[in-house]
């Protein structure tokens, strides 16, 4: 009983970690994952949270400055009695003073708006630049995904091959067993089993290859099973004209042509804030200060050869009451405006100006070159498309008729009409046209996907 109770304790522990193992991994999975695993993209959201972060600092450079300031000073040679303005000779004194100040910025022109939009452009251009690496590894997948699928598909297509020789080969044993086929025919039909046997093998190992890249892709941990999901591809679908003109306006919106937008935005910003250094500047500044000196009560210390001076009473004037009394009569409450205007600044202004408007007029040629980038990107994945729609129509074509070919040539082998060289060179033949129209549609799969990311389409199979 307690061996049967353990038992069930372990298979309910073990239970999630069975499942965990076979779990299976779809392409929208593998996608899903690398968005939140992959190191790069971590770094590139870490710069847009950086980004973020200057963006705020930027805002909050229109609030004001306040800073606090409190001072002790002790004077023993000649010195200015603060409280009376009289000169005080070698006598010991002690001033406390406090303060508030604040100033603020009033117009500085229009200086530090345009650094928050400018700041918000940045903003935007590190979004971008995660999202474009987002797709680019998204594409990547895809890629290695169809490729394992290929592999799996082309495997599967080995086996049959050789499980047909094999059955060949018993057939023409007991042909040359009953005398009706000579024994060089069944040489031959083994030797081509041997070939069989070597296109497993390479298919098993393109496979493995596959199976690593994509893993590799994700970053998977080395030990954790892998196992993807295999969809239903299905035959050749007809393919609608694609119009290169809709692709690529529907494709405006990736993320490589929003950057260079927002980097003109951003550039067009800082032709502004240059510009503003040309304007005057009015400040708002404000203080409060005031102050408490012993001098008074030392010169009218009627033991002038006690020092008393280490005391607490000493530092504060002897009681609370003469402090704070001190404290509200030498309060300083000051407000002041204060204008700049530049007159000469070395050229630095203009020379930023110029610099701004190159950097506009170089964003715009970034823009410019990123649309014809991606016009031509656009032209060559319409054109891939049909290409790959049309050879993979033109495989599947082949495949028919080799598969015909090889029935004939089987029949006709059985009876001993054929030698084995020419069976051998149509199953060749025909396992080349099957291997050509998997590749061929599962790489125009892969051109429909692109087609779709240049849609707009989330790729998934």
């Amino acid at each position: 009983m307690k061996k049967s109770t353990g038992l069930i304790l372990f298979l309910i522990v073990m239970l999630p970690f069975s499942l965990q193992a076979q779990k299976k991994w779809s392409l929208e999975d593998c996608i899903r994952y690398a968005w939140e695993n992959n190191l790069t993209i971590k770094q590139q959201e870490l710069g847009v949270k950086q980004s973020e972060n200057v963006h705020f600092q930027s805002k909050m450079s229109f609030a004001p400055s306040v800073s606090a300031r409190v001072s002790e000073n002790v004077n023993w040679g000649q010195s200015v009695d603060l409280s009376t303005l009289t000169i005080l000779n070698h006598v010991r004194s002690s001033n406390t003073g406090v303060g508030i100040y604040a100033d603020m910025d009033l117009f500085t022109g229009f200086q530090k708006l345009n650094t928050v939009k400018q700041e918000q452009s940045r903003v935007n251009i590190a979004i971008q630049e995660v999202q474009k690496l987002r797709n680019d590894i998204s594409i990547e997948i895809t890629r290695s995904y169809l490729n394992v699928l290929l592999a799996g598909e082309i495997l599967e297509a080995a086996l049959l091959s050789r499980e047909s020789v094999s059955e060949q080969v018993a057939r023409s044993r007991k042909l040359v067993d009953a005398g009706s086929q000579p024994l060089s025919a069944l040489l031959e039909i083994e030797s081509q089993l041997a070939s069989e046997e070597l296109q497993v093998v390479e298919a098993q190992n393109n496979l493995r290859t596959f199976l690593l890249t994509l893993r590799q892709l994700l970053d998977l941990p080395m030990e954790e099973a892998f196992e993807i999901v295999i969809p239903s591809i299905g035959d050749l679908q007809e393919m609608k004209p694609v119009s290169v003109e809709d692709l690529y306006y529907k494709s405006l919106d990736l993320p490589q042509i929003k950057k260079t937008e927002h980097t003109r935005e951003q550039r067009q910003y800082e032709l502004a804030i240059a510009q503003g250094g040309r304007y005057p500047r009015l400040s708002l500044s404000f203080g409060y200060s005031s102050f408490y000196s012993d001098a008074n009560r030392k010169k009218d210390d009627e033991e002038p050869e006690e020092d008393n001076s280490g005391s607490i009473g000493d530092i504060i004037g002897g009681s609370s009451a003469g402090f704070w009394e001190q404290m509200k009569n030498n309060n300083n409450p000051s407000i002041g405006l204060s204008l700049t205007i530049p007159i000469f600044s070395k050229w630095q202004v203009n020379t930023n100006v110029k610099n701004a408007r190159l950097g506009l007029e170089m964003a715009d040629l970034e823009m410019k070159n990123a649309r014809q980038v991606l016009l031509k990107e656009v032209q060559q994945a319409a054109n891939d498309a049909t290409s790959t729609y049309l050879r993979t129509q033109a495989a599947q074509r082949n495949v028919t008729s080799m598969e015909e070919s090889f029935r004939y040539m089987q029949q006709k082998f059985d009876i001993g009409m054929l030698n084995g060289t020419d069976y051998i060179v149509s199953k060749t033949n025909l396992f080349k046209a099957q291997s050509n129209y998997i590749q061929a549609k599962y790489e125009h799969v892969f051109k429909l996907k692109i087609l779709d990311f240049y849609k707009g389409i989330p790729i998934t199979l």
